[in-house]
């Protein structure tokens, strides 16, 4: 999995936000973790939306019964870092992660979910409740 996400952080850099293969057309941001166990910093692409200036990211890790390591690291230390593609290029910036409180929440995935139809699906495949975390911007 490192290997496959290496190459999307090098695509995403190199091309101003874009990739393709399996992400074609998706909007991503790279977004650096903090490991709540090692204190190493991980970068990770994850899909996101954008909302009235907010940007949002889903924990989905493809439907599977746990949350993706990212998930974990940003709930023990919320500042991370932020790559996001932008019709200039890309802009970095730190922020903080919040997971949004339901009902906030299901709102907003029902209308992701309507966006990309993949994520309707990830939902269907797990009894978790799939997060969804807001950057906001520092």
């Amino acid at each position: 999995m490192a290997d496959h996400n290496t190459e999307i952080i090098n695509e995403f850099r190199d091309n101003n936000g874009k990739v393709g293969g399996y992400f074609a057309g998706a909007d991503l941001v790279l977004m650096t973790t903090t490991g709540a166990k090692s204190g190493e910093k991980r970068i990770s692409p994850v899909m996101s939306f954008q909302r009235d200036g907010k940007v949002y990211v889903i924990a989905s890790k493809g439907g599977a019964d746990t949350h993706p390591a990212w998930f974990h690291n940003m709930k023990k230390n919320p500042a991370v870092g932020v790559e996001l593609a932008t019709d200039h290029g890309i802009e970095t910036f730190e922020a903080t992660a919040v997971e949004v409180p339901r009902p906030e929440r299901d709102a907003l995935y029902a209308e992701f979910a309507a966006e990309k139809p993949g994520f309707a699906e990830y939902e269907k495949k797990t009894t978790r409740v799939i997060p969804i975390v807001e950057l906001q911007k520092n």
